[in-house]
């Protein structure tokens, strides 16, 4: 399925924020940070997702499937791609939404999944959305319900298909460092959250040979839950014995809440060209300075996984804020 995505994305050197070694003092560990730039993966909505979806169409049309049905939070990147890409591609898309505290950033990526045609089923809480996505996948031929063959994607894009995006990624990382574009990183810091981005990142890697650590920053709990998930999924990406390492300290209340260090990371970031989200980039970026400034590491990347496309095209037609109703008003908490 082609979305026409633009690959490779770049990598770059964030100079300002890097440790700048003191000539005057051999004791200090200079460090460089570097950022590979997944947010420009497709001009209209970019990010991670962009990689998982175009594996993941692929095998619906193979399947001869009609209609996708996926999960996430109110605010999901996930429902949001799958709307948009899903649709061009001639699929119906339906989502399951999740509760997740409100903000700005999460009330626009539900209204432009609704613009876009994306049928939502809210539940008002996770221990419901199983039943939910049982409903729809075998919901019956014909009138509101859709009809067709269905296939089922799961939170994040986080299968097999959706994590071997990943894989190609890590692969074309790899090709741009033994091309010269940037030195082998010591750690490649991304976001965890349903796994399947550093899975198929760790996987990919290794498949390449290099040695660099993958840094996953949960941004949901368990930590040991999305800390399994992940390694069972770069095992089926062929990969069990992986350099993966999962780093719980930045999560703070839990999905979807800000952090101090977050708030931080933004504002530092933002001044080097990046947007961060307060749910995701912003605890992995964190994670990532922190890195930076332990002196442990001469080269940290940070895998920059959020769409910096504008959201004005996607917004065009969508429903206000005020016009949600008020089962998803009240998905977010």
């Amino acid at each position: 399925m082609e979305l026409n995505p633009n690959y490779p994305t770049p990598v770059e050197h964030l100079t300002r924020l890097s440790r700048v070694g003191d000539a005057g003092d051999p004791t200090f560990a200079p460090c460089d940070l570097w950022v590979k730039r997944e947010d420009l993966t497709h001009p209209a909505y970019g990010g991670n997702k962009v990689r998982k979806l175009e594996r993941i169409l692929v095998e619906a049309r193979a399947r001869g499937v009609r209609r996708i049905v996926t999960v996430g939070a109110a605010g999901s990147h996930q429902v949001l791609a799958t709307a948009l890409f899903g649709r061009q591609a001639g699929f119906d898309v339906e989502a399951v939404l999740l509760p997740q505290p409100r903000s700005e950033h999460a009330v626009a990526n539900l209204r432009a999944a609704l613009g876009l045609g994306a049928r939502v089923f809210p539940v008002r809480s996770y221990a419901a959305a199983p039943w939910a996505i049982v409903r729809r996948l075998y919901a019956p031929r014909g009138g509101l319900a859709g009809h067709g063959p269905t296939l089922y994607v799961p939170v994040g894009g986080s299968n097999r298909q959706g994590t071997l995006g990943y894989v190609d990624a890590a692969r074309e990382l790899a090709k741009q460092i033994r091309e010269g574009a940037m030195p082998e990183p010591d750690v490649a810091v991304v976001t965890l959250g349903s796994g399947g981005t550093a899975a198929g990142l760790a996987a990919g890697l290794a498949i390449e040979g290099l040695k660099t650590r993958v840094v996953g920053v949960a941004v949901a709990a368990p930590v040991w839950g999305v800390s399994l998930a992940a390694r069972w999924l770069a095992w089926r990406c062929g990969r069990w014995r992986v350099r993966l390492r999962v780093e719980g300290r930045y999560l703070g209340r839990g999905y979807g809440h800000r952090t101090p260090s977050g708030d931080r990371a933004t504002m530092l970031a933002e001044a080097s060209g990046l947007t961060l989200d307060p749910t995701y980039t912003a605890k992995a970026f964190a994670a990532a300075l922190d890195l930076v400034a332990s002196g442990r590491h001469r080269h940290v990347l940070y895998v920059h996984t959020l769409s910096s496309a504008p959201m004005a095209p996607l917004l065009a037609g969508a429903p206000g804020e005020q016009d949600l109703g008020p089962e998803l008003a009240q998905l977010f908490r």
